[in-house]
């Protein structure tokens, strides 16, 4: 096992702290869903809070650090320093429906040697509150879960894979760019999974769990750590256009070593059509 790392510790620290704090709001969950207002400005609340608490350990733990946050936006720290990338609550709507399915994401990008805009992603942890499980993984340090390393699935063959992915709702995304994607690739895989948390289907590729996982339309706080996990663990991300970027967010395409290259000519194919 490798050694965690300071800034690790840091990280898990934070994200446990914040977590517990979200096992015992979701426990709440199922008395809201009965009551005439419903759980959503609780859940709102719960999202803010775990936010808050994230901020509070990682300011002390790292001074001078930024931060960018879902719901607070960017917060600038001192010029030249790394900043953290947090998502509280990854799975929102699985929370608000009672569905244990859901994370915080905390990953760490340093800035530029240029001082133009932001760099490489050194470090990330996608933690699920319900399952205790820590994904963490650092630059050329390999990705881990809690002690045990993580390697992406060896599966070869298309039949065999089982792929995430996140679907439009709600007038976010494009349905149709989606349904050329889904049509093109469901008859070649053994299965297509949607489980609401873009933060843990990239962790879970990290784990071998899936062999795929693509989506459009996020932001760099829902896949910051999840490309790192996915890179470390022996896997590629990229876009659409097969592009490496730091975070894919508008385009996610991750996938094992021997499936990605196929994935992405299945995509562009069908986005053709």
């Amino acid at each position: 096992m490798a050694a965690i790392s300071g800034l690790i510790r840091v990280m898990e620290k934070a994200a446990r702290k914040a977590g517990g704090r979200l096992r015992r709001d979701f426990g709440e969950i199922e008395h809201l869903q009965v009551s005439r207002k419903g759980p959503a400005d609780f859940v709102s609340k719960a999202d803010q809070a775990a936010e808050r608490t994230i901020w509070d350990e990682l300011k002390v733990a790292r001074p001078g650090w930024g931060f960018l946050f879902e719901e607070a936006g960017e917060i600038e720290g001192d010029p030249g320093m790394p900043r953290f990338i947090v998502d509280p609550l990854d799975g929102t709507t699985n929370f608000l429906h009672g569905m244990p399915h859901f994370a915080i994401s905390i990953a760490v990008q340093e800035p530029r040697l240029d001082g133009k805009g932001w760099g490489e992603v050194i470090a990330g942890l996608v933690y699920q509150p319900i399952t205790d499980e820590s994904f963490w993984a650092e630059k050329s340090r390999g990705a881990w879960l809690q002690d045990r390393r993580l390697r992406v699935s060896s599966r070869r063959h298309l039949d065999e894979s089982l792929i995430a992915t996140g679907i439009p709702f709600a007038g976010k995304g494009d349905a149709g760019q989606w349904m050329k994607i889904y049509g093109g690739l469901a008859p070649q895989v053994a299965g297509i999974r949607r489980f609401g948390s873009a933060a843990l289907d990239l962790a879970w590729v990290a784990a071998g769990r899936y062999e795929g996982f693509w989506e459009a339309d996020l932001s760099p706080w829902d896949t910051a750590a999840g490309c790192l996990l996915v890179r470390e663990a022996g896997g590629f991300v990229s876009d659409w256009k097969g592009r490496s970027q730091p975070i894919c967010d508008v385009e996610v395409l991750a996938g094992n070593d021997a499936l990605h290259t196929r994935l992405h000519k299945i995509l562009v194919t069908a986005l053709k059509d």
